[in-house]
């Protein structure tokens, strides 16, 4: 099993996108999935379609790791039923039921989300999913921002992957949240690596969003993840809709699914990277070009 948290230090990147992506990836490859969705806004929930009956939500699991019995409380995405439609129009034949469960997010996990945590309450997370033995990769959505819920997912994680769109301040938070990695690792989890940075939400016509890719390319190295992820006009729609970007149509979902395919493969075969980024250029305003 790989746990794979996705962060950002910088709101609006699509961090939640990302996830939701390689979770429609991950459910098309049949890969048994866990998406926790650590952020109290619980958009990722949303987007997975998922509805609760009597099950705990994540943040009610933290407060009692040990008796949270994560199988008993995880709940079916929405787009399980759209993937087994599609399975059973795809022909004859005994095919495995995909797996894609949720912890569903809720505002009460912002009770954790400080800077104070201490060592026991960081393991929270990492009680929780010593009950997660039936996946094979479990995603966890962080919050924008190096607090405890962060934190706490780090250390129940093997890597951690990071989302910043082509732009100045998204760059420069990377950047800084690089750092903060290996100071993590450091203190608290010397197995934790990075899987690498997604670009996402890029623009191909942009002279900015070049300049940015390229200067992440010469920042952060093999680190930089491909495919990038272009900005998507229908995303918004799709998610609305609680679907997954594999089972909505039209080709510009097509094509959107092919790179998230490519990604996941990327991101699953990525980590233990001992890159330096200490040692990596500044962030640069385009002036100093």
């Amino acid at each position: 099993m790989q746990v794979v948290s996705i962060s950002s230090l910088k709101g609006g990147v699509g961090k939640t996108s990302v996830t939701t992506g390689l979770a429609s990836a991950a459910l098309a490859a049949g890969i048994p999935t866990l998406v926790v969705d650590l952020d109290p806004h619980a958009d990722a929930s949303t987007a997975l379609g998922v509805r609760p009956d009597e099950q705990l939500d994540i943040g009610r699991m933290l407060k009692s790791p040990r008796r949270a019995h994560l199988a008993d409380n995880v709940v079916p995405s929405g787009w399980v039923e759209h993937a087994s439609l599609a399975s059973s129009n795809g022909g004859s034949g005994h095919r495995t039921a995909p797996v894609l469960d949720v912890a569903v997010g809720s505002a009460y996990t912002g009770i954790y989300d400080r800077p104070d945590l201490g060592r026991r309450d960081l393991r929270r997370l990492s009680a929780v999913l010593a009950g997660a033995g039936d996946y094979e990769l479990v995603l966890v959505d962080c919050p924008p921002s190096l607090n405890g819920l962060t934190r706490m997912a780090w250390t129940a994680s093997d890597k951690v992957t990071l989302v910043a769109e082509p732009g100045l301040f998204s760059v420069a938070g990377t950047e800084r949240t690089m750092r903060a990695i290996q100071l993590f690792r450091q203190e608290f989890a010397p197995a934790l690596s990075p899987a690498g940075i997604v670009a996402n939400r890029v623009r191909t016509g942009s002279a900015e969003h070049s300049f940015r890719l390229a200067e992440m390319q010469s920042m952060f190295g093999e680190l930089l993840l491909t495919p990038h992820i272009p900005e998507q006009a229908n995303w918004q729609q799709i998610q609305g809709a609680a679907h997954s970007v594999h089972h909505w149509p039209g080709d510009s979902a097509k094509n959107a699914a092919a790179l998230f395919d490519s990604l996941l493969a990327n991101l699953m075969r990525t980590g233990g990277s001992n890159t330096d980024v200490a040692s990596a250029g500044r962030v640069r305003n385009r002036s100093q070009r």
